[in-house]
């Protein structure tokens, strides 16, 4: 089991929170979307523009469940939670929703590649904030700001981890 996972929509922060926070308490850190890179050679960019996104969630959520079997903190892809198998998964570790206000994601994405912000990124955005919300509360034992500074979220989840809350 993992230490803690981190799931939250696209720009919150997971993967920079999961380092951070791996780095600082001693453990091991994978990305979600690096580890599906690895599994599958392609990016995950990649994978959405040739493939539908269904076929892609089957294929994460198999990357979920051997990251944390294999890793202290897991940064999941966004919508990881979309997946049934995947909340199956979340719900039994310790997860945690990193969450702030789409005016910070917005801010934070810029002109990355984000396939599925593509065209409106501030209607996507909205939109998809709440297709997800209530699948993050269901799968999370604990929501943090993320739009703090780092600091402050590490030690959050720091103090998260130290509580053994996923044990």
């Amino acid at each position: 089991m993992a230490d803690v996972v981190l799931v939250g929509l696209p720009g919150t922060g997971k993967t920079t929170a999961g380092r951070a926070l791996a780095n600082a308490a001693g453990l091991s850190f994978v990305d979600g979307d690096d580890l599906f890179e690895q599994r599958e050679g392609v990016s995950v960019q990649e994978y959405l523009r040739a493939h539908p996104e269904p076929m892609f969630r089957e294929r994460e959520v198999a990357a979920l469940a051997a990251a944390v079997e294999e890793y202290g903190v897991v940064a999941t892809g966004g919508g990881v939670v979309t997946s049934s198998g995947a909340r199956a998964v979340l719900s039994e570790q310790p997860t945690v929703w990193l969450d702030c206000d789409d005016a910070v994601i917005l801010s934070r994405i810029g002109g990355g590649d984000r396939p599925l912000l593509d065209g409106e990124p501030a209607q996507r955005l909205a939109q998809l904030r709440a297709e997800r919300a209530e699948l993050y509360r269901e799968v999370s034992r604990r929501r943090v700001d993320a739009s703090r500074p780092l600091v402050e979220i590490v030690e959050e989840l720091r103090g998260f981890v130290a509580s053994g809350v996923g044990s």
